[in-house]
Parts: structure tokens; sequence; C-alpha cells
């Protein structure tokens, strides 16, 4: 059994779509259908109903799910291991991180990475920060990038790299504009526009928020930081955002008793076998702490 036919197959059930396995896996639709295909060939019965764009598993491929997922970590902690043993430090290193991340703290970081290590081919990820701790422990990614949890994860090792302070912002012709501080009961009766509920960052700010027996009237909410400042410069809500976001198209308000940060590190693993790439991105991180 093919074992690359075994990864797209894992991939189309897990994301329910051709299309979505071949843009993971850097491969033509094409390349997706023919290696499952393949597989279903060997086995002699159907993987995948399709019906119309609707894929669901067929009772073959839910037995075979599990095990296809096995087959697939133990390969990449074999690539792992001997990537640990290599003398160069070099092959696939696969990293998830936020947008925010991504753009406003890793430029640096990874320019000096692959200058010092050009033999490593970095598999950069960009998704939510809980969906990339939710990766690194089904270990499709060996690192995150990430808003670290705010209660620790059961087998996920997380370090502090970046504290990220957070101020509640607004238009420059907001209402409150023209205040120096404003209490939380006062803010609280404009909308607001915030991150999903789902985000670690919600969760800081609305238990910050509970603590002081206010809720905040959410008008809109999404996971981009950079919509939201754009929605609160237009004037469309207050929000909660990082300073260093901070520009002449909002303005930053000091409210009474609250003060928010959140945290901004590097997430593996506990029980999964580190490639030697791993290990001395997270030492680099580590020492630029």
């Amino acid at each position: 059994m093919d074992t690359q036919d075994l990864h797209a197959f894992v991939e189309v059930a897990e994301t329910g779509s051709f299309s979505a396995a071949a843009e993971r896996l850097h491969l033509t639709q094409p390349a997706i259908s023919k290696r499952v295909a393949s597989l279903e060939a060997r086995l002699g019965r159907p993987l995948f109903d399709r019906v119309g764009r609707r894929i669901t598993l067929t009772d073959a491929g839910i037995a075979l799910l599990p095990y296809a997922r096995r087959v697939a970590q133990e390969l990449e902690d074999a690539r792992r291991a001997l990537s640990k043993l290599s003398t160069e430090i070099g092959g696939r290193l696969s990293i998830g991180t936020s947008h925010h991340i991504g753009l406003h703290r890793l430029p640096p970081v990874l320019k000096r990475f692959t200058q010092q290590y050009p033999e490593v081919d970095l598999d950069l990820h960009f998704m939510d920060s809980e969906d990339a701790c939710d990766a690194v422990l089904a270990g499709k990614l060996e690192l995150g990038i990430v808003t670290l949890p705010l209660a620790p994860l059961a087998n996920l090792e997380q370090r502090r790299i970046w504290p990220d302070p957070l101020a509640v912002v607004i238009s420059p012709e907001h209402e409150l504009s023209g205040l120096q501080t404003v209490d939380l009961p006062t803010l609280a009766k404009y909308p607001a526009v915030l991150p999903d509920a789902d985000t670690y960052t919600h969760r800081i700010i609305t238990s910050a928020l509970q603590r002081h027996g206010v809720a905040p009237r959410v008008r809109l909410a999404t996971n981009y930081l950079e919509t939201l400042k754009m929605l609160v410069a237009i004037g469309l809500g207050w929000s909660v955002l990082p300073r260093s976001m901070l520009d002449d198209s909002i303005r930053a308000i000091d409210v009474d008793g609250l003060a928010l940060q959140r945290e901004l590190g590097i997430v593996w693993h506990q029980r999964r076998t580190q490639s030697a790439a791993a290990r001395a991105l997270i030492e680099d991180l580590l020492a630029s702490a």
C-alpha cells in the first residue's frame, strides 16, 4: 500500500474536499484523485461516496481512517527521528501561525533562521492559533507560533516569546474620543467589534470584562485583527487590539481598572520526536525572548 496514497486519503477525509486536500499537500486535484483511486483499486472497494460536490466516507473509509492516520504519523515521527540524528540541519519544518504573528513578529525570525539554515524547507501554514495548537497535538504540524492558550493543554509544551499588551481602541471620531479615561459600564453601552468567540484573544477580553460584571455589545466578530482595525477606524465600534497596531487611524483609550495582555509564543507536542530543524528554531526563539 503506497504511503502517498494513504496521505491523500487522510487529507481528503479530514478536509471533505479533493481540492482542499490538494492545496494542503501542494499537489494538483487530479493527482489527489489519482492517488485515492489507486488506493481504492488496491483495497477493492470505494472509500468515498461522491454525490455532487459532497464527499462522505463509506463504511470502508471510516474503518480505514484511524489506521491510515497512525501510519502517516508513524512515518512523520520516523522522519523527524532520522532528522534528529543528522549533523546537518535541513529537511521540512511544518509550522502553523496566525496572520497577525506572521505579519508582525515572524519576518525577522524567519529571515534569520533561513539565512542560518538554508537547507531547511519551511512549510508555513496560516491559521487561527487554536487550530494551530490542535494541528500540533494531532501531529499534522511540528510547531505552532501562536497566541498561547489561557490554560495548559494536555501534551502541549508551550513557551512565551513575546508579551503582547492590548489596548481598548476607538476611532478618532468616536463619541468617547475626547475623554482621557472611561469606565467599563460606559464603554459597554457602545457597540464593539471583537475577535471571534472561539479565539484565545476573545476569551482574554471577555473574561476580564466579566470580572467587572460587564458584557460587551458585539456588533461584529472576525478572526482577523487587521480587519478589526479597519472596522474601528471607520467607526463601527470599539475593539481590543495589540498596542503594536496603534497608528493615526485609531486611538487607545484608558479604561478604569482594565489592563489586558496576551502571550505569544511557541508550542510543540511533548511526546513526539522533534526534528533538528524544529529544535534549532525553538532555541533561536527562546534565545531572543
